[in-house]
């Protein structure tokens, strides 16, 4: 994929001292994987963006021409997605400023993707439920969001899409969404709950690298 244009810097709180190598995924469990998944899911990982990459803090750009480019895209981010355990995956977390991200809040859904993605309703009833990032390796925090949200978009053919969703499929909706628009868990969060975050960031991202 080509390089993205990069808009935004870390700033030092975000440039842990260690460098290293999830989105919910944290919800699917990778406590006790075989050898065979755990290598497929590192091996994923290591094509995502991680806390302090200034790719995170950018706006994507709207998609425009549907091409077989941009499937293949959308083909290539389900596959990252589905092999690091994940359950959502914006395109920004992969360096590609497209205003598109794939899902599957639950294992038995397909994978869903969504172009040019915009909340038309939110519910004014909010949940408060743990994330995980994809990004944020080791980091996982209770974040309040409207339990409902109604979504319009197009998908990979362009044609029109709107999506109505509630509990764990809006939160993920909402989570892809927020990458788009450069916004992380952690802008979500209490002072005290980031430092606490910053820290299990700092410790999982010294750990030494699978191998």
């Amino acid at each position: 994929m080509p390089e993205p244009e990069l808009i935004d810097s870390p700033s030092e709180e975000e440039s842990p001292s260690a460098d290293g190598t999830d989105e919910l995924e944290e919800l699917k469990g990778v406590e006790e994987l075989d050898p065979e998944t755990r290598a497929r899911r590192d091996a994923a990982l290591r094509h995502v963006r991680k806390f302090g990459d200034v790719v995170l803090r950018a706006k994507a750009l709207p998609v425009e021409r549907f091409d077989d480019s941009l499937r293949a895209e959308i083909e290539r981010m389900g596959e990252l997605m589905e092999d690091a355990l994940g359950v959502g995956l914006a395109a920004t977390q992969v360096g590609v400023l497209h205003r598109v991200f794939v899902y599957r809040a639950y294992s038995d859904d397909p994978i869903h993707a969504l172009v040019n993605p915009v909340i038309e309703w939110s519910s004014e009833e909010l949940e408060v439920a743990e994330e995980g990032c994809l990004s944020l390796p080791g980091v996982h925090v209770e974040v309040e969001r409207p339990a409902r949200v109604r979504v319009s978009g197009q998908d990979a053919q362009g044609e029109p899409v709107t999506v109505e969703a509630e509990g764990l499929e809006a939160r993920v909706i909402q989570h892809e969404l927020d990458h788009l628009d450069g916004t992380l868990i952690l802008d979500r969060i209490s002072r005290e709950a980031r430092r606490e975050a910053m820290r299990a960031l700092r410790e999982a991202m010294s750990a030494p690298e699978p191998r």
